[in-house]
């Protein structure tokens, strides 16, 4: 061969690095392909074993969902090269677009140049002497709606811990907090939107997003709610500037490059984007790990232990809580085997070669977590809910295999606002009751938005002797 010709083979990526080959890799195409639907009839029919189904087929697959090509990636190396280093070639892709049902370009949907803007100014809210400020509002929130548990039963757990993870933030970030009824009707707006965005992004049908069917109805109302709740809460905080300082505060004092306060729809995006993000994740987590208390009532006899002898009457503290290892372990298995993200969305903004493959501009792709957190080749036993894989004397997993906040440029900010408030809320239940499963049908994952149990009622317990209430600063 020739140097001339040889030449005239040589291309460059899109990363710079030149190769020989220039027919692309493509990916291989998972079998089962039925025409016109694609793998839409098993994604739609048990999505989460689906997804599981497809790590046999290697790191990268392709699927159809009707006529669209997605690529699904398994491989943890192959999702840190893409979350990472060529970050720059994707987008948040067409989960996070239907998100927008929450927020035009609110921070945990928007791109490029106003996501950094925007993450740079919430970053200070989410810094780690910020979070210990946050801990007595945490408490003083959550107390009473724990003690209320005694005239309640039996418990719909999962709602339990949305309302009080819903209040959590509202009362951390906007100095509010609703009464039952009142955040209730947040919470059912907030997961009939959620349940609209996850049915377009799995079905995209843009011209029936547009037709007055009864989801759009619903998810309509339910904009309007949210935005109505979210609205009262930056009118009083516009009337009385001086009376708080949060995120809201925060949002109204900002200033854009031209000297312009920001717009009014930008700040109630904001608000109702951090709302919604802040809440569920850790809300399904907690439910998932007192369901696995229930079914394991040693590993509930060690958290009591703790709670019990790592606590004191003194104000709870960020210095205070890092006694609870315990916990912190059950709450990291809870985040591995039940991620609550379970799935996410990126798409090519150019031609990008992603390990030995090759994807062009505007891919769909997508990875789970929860099948990435169950893979027995990077987790043995990894059905097994255990807590002590990670112990530090224990093995880790490998770089990447262990991503419940993501990682890289995207990775969520709030994360270690989250696993404070879950180790907050698990210690305080477990101080105050024993929580028992209620006979019914099996609790399974639901993959809705986030993976939730599809039904959890559980009885609360007084624990003997009962713990008395802890002060806090």
């Amino acid at each position: 061969m020739t140097p001339l010709f040889r030449s005239l083979l040589r291309f460059r990526t899109p990363d710079g690095g030149p190769h020989v080959n220039a027919a692309p890799h493509v990916a291989p195409e998972a079998p089962g392909r039925m025409p016109l639907m694609g793998h839409a009839v098993p994604l739609v029919k048990d999505r989460l074993a689906f997804l599981q189904a497809l790590r046999a087929h290697g790191p990268i697959v392709r699927i159809a969902v009707g006529p669209k090509a997605v690529t699904v990636i398994n491989s943890p190396d192959l999702l840190q090269e893409m979350l990472t280093t060529k970050s720059k070639h994707f987008s948040k892709g067409l989960l996070f677009e239907k998100l927008k049902l929450f927020g035009e370009d609110a921070l945990p949907v928007a791109e490029g140049d106003r996501h950094l803007a925007r993450r740079r100014l919430m970053q200070p809210a989410f810094h780690h002497q910020q979070i210990d400020q946050y801990i007595r509002t945490m408490h003083t929130t959550v107390d009473p709606m724990i003690a209320a548990w005694q005239d309640m039963e039996p418990l719909d757990l999962k709602n339990e811990m949305q309302l009080m993870t819903q209040n959590v933030v509202m009362a951390a970030l906007f100095s509010t907090t609703p009464d039952r009824d009142t955040g209730q009707a947040i919470l059912k707006s907030v997961d009939t939107l959620f349940a609209a965005a996850l049915r377009r992004a799995l079905l995209p049908l843009p011209l029936l997003e547009r037709l007055p069917t009864p989801g759009n109805r619903r998810a309509d109302r339910a904009s309007r709610v949210m935005r109505t709740a979210v609205g009262a809460v930056i009118a009083d905080h516009r009337a009385n500037p001086n009376a708080y300082d949060d995120i809201v505060s925060l949002l109204l004092r900002t200033r854009q490059q031209d000297g312009a306060p920001l717009a009014d729809e930008d700040i109630l995006s904001e608000v109702t984007g951090l709302l919604a993000a802040g809440s569920e994740t850790t809300a399904v987590t907690l439910a998932w790990l007192f369901h696995e208390l229930g079914r394991n009532p040693n590993l509930e006899e060690q958290l009591h232990h703790e709670v019990d002898t790592a606590l004191t009457d003194a104000p709870l503290t960020m210095k205070s809580l890092t006694r609870l290892t315990f916990t912190r372990r059950l709450v990291n298995e809870s985040l591995r085997l039940y991620s609550p993200a379970w799935l996410v969305t990126r798409r090519t903004t150019a031609p990008v070669r992603l390990g030995d493959m090759d994807l062009p501009a505007g891919q769909d792709i997508v990875w789970s977590p929860y099948t990435l957190h169950r893979d027995p080749a990077l987790y043995p036993d990894p059905l097994q809910f255990d807590p002590d894989r990670w112990l530090p004397q224990r093995p880790q997993p490998p770089r990447g295999a262990f991503i419940p906040f993501g990682t890289g440029k995207r990775q969520c900010m709030g994360n270690e606002f989250a696993l404070t408030e879950a180790s907050l809320i698990a210690a305080l239940v477990a101080s105050r009751w024993r929580l028992r499963p209620v006979p019914g049908p099996p609790v399974r994952p639901v993959g809705a938005i986030t993976l939730h149990p599809s039904e959890l009622r559980m009885t609360a317990e007084p624990r003997t002797p009962a713990r008395r209430h802890r002060r806090t600063a």
